[in-house]
């Protein structure tokens, strides 16, 4: 049975979880050996309260703590303290070298190019970088490891950065395709034209800004006052419409919330992962909220309602913040 513990009081941290040793699975690690049972010992015989450990709670396996939890074992402990993570079993082995890598005992480097060579199979559209900060090996090191564990496989033309974005693997061809593209498409917004050439808008303003100045290092010495040339003129900016986005209902909000998390962009950055744990606290489906609100307290209901619905009035600005820079974007 699952009890909880006071995290030190409403301003302090969440509560957490405290588990039964018997209910936690033991780790998929990427420590080659399996645990150090002299470190184990270590902490076992140390005074200090051991540090929650992770656990994904779809498979109740150990993400991070495999140390804690046999320090645990070795001291005759029934329970341990525990953070939940919910996600599948590549983003778990993932997030366990990340953590691994952060703090603990240092993974070997034979680990750690054994961790890259995993992380390889299941997400190559990464970039060497965002691989890199993972591992914690240098990018060219990942590059390498790359050539040699995919000389087989099928060629990847995108891999995504530790920004989320996706980026062309050959950069040439793909300046290529945005300058026949802006010949073609002279209409079109930056924005457009990057998502039809498969790159980003700095790079399709990029080639924009080259041809430009390769036209004017060519164009004929003008005669008197030339007039303004209609084929060079600046297309004009057209409005950009704000976009209504429909509610993913709870089907759709937990897929989003899947692949959100699976984003480098938001695992990799500590904005990222706020967000991501606020998001996560809101993404209860109706019969919880349902539960919830019918467990508040009544002599504590009028609090409650001026909270929540301040909290909604700061999302709703958080919204309105993050679309105003997505149309500020469209219009470039």
């Amino acid at each position: 049975m699952i009890e909880r513990t006071d995290g030190g009081g409403s301003a302090g941290p969440a509560a957490l979880t405290r588990l039964p040793l018997t209910d936690i699975v033991q780790p998929d690690s990427p420590r080659l050996a399996g645990p150090d049972h002299e470190h184990a010992r270590l902490l076992a015989n140390s005074d200090a309260a051991l540090p929650p450990i992770l656990v994904n709670r779809r498979t109740m396996r150990v993400v991070d703590g495999a140390h804690r939890l046999l320090a645990a074992r070795l001291r005759g402990q029934e329970a341990i303290d525990v953070d939940f993570c919910d996600c599948d079993d590549d983003e778990a082995f993932v997030l366990a070298v990340e953590k691994n890598v952060m703090h603990g005992l240092p993974l070997s480097r034979s680990e750690r190019t054994a961790a890259t060579e995993r992380i390889l199979g299941a997400y190559p559209e990464w970039s060497d970088r965002a691989i890199a900060a993972v591992v914690g090996l240098s990018h060219k090191t990942v590059g390498s490891i790359r050539r040699r564990a995919t000389k087989d496989a099928d060629p990847v033309t995108h891999r995504r950065g530790r920004d989320g974005r996706m980026r062309p693997v050959n950069g040439a061809a793909a300046r290529a395709r945005v300058s026949s593209l802006l010949a073609d498409r002279q209409d079109a917004s930056l924005r457009e034209i990057a998502r039809q050439a498969g790159v980003s808008p700095d790079t399709v303003r990029n080639v924009r800004d080259d041809s430009r100045r390769a036209e004017a290092l060519t164009a004929p010495e003008p005669r008197g006052v030339p007039e303004q040339d209609p084929e060079r003129r600046e297309p004009p900016r057209r409005a950009s419409a704000c976009v209504r986005i429909q509610p993913p209902g709870p089907a759709g909000r937990t897929a989003l919330m899947r692949s959100l998390r699976s984003d480098p962009s938001l695992r990799f950055s500590e904005s990222g992962r706020l967000l991501l744990r606020l998001l996560d606290m809101y993404a209860l489906n109706p019969d919880d909220w349902a539960r919830v609100s019918g467990d508040v307290p009544a002599h504590r209901a009028s609090d409650i309602v001026r909270l929540a619905r301040e909290c909604g009035r700061i999302w709703q600005n958080f919204a309105a913040a993050v679309e105003q820079r997505q149309r500020d974007a469209g219009e470039e």
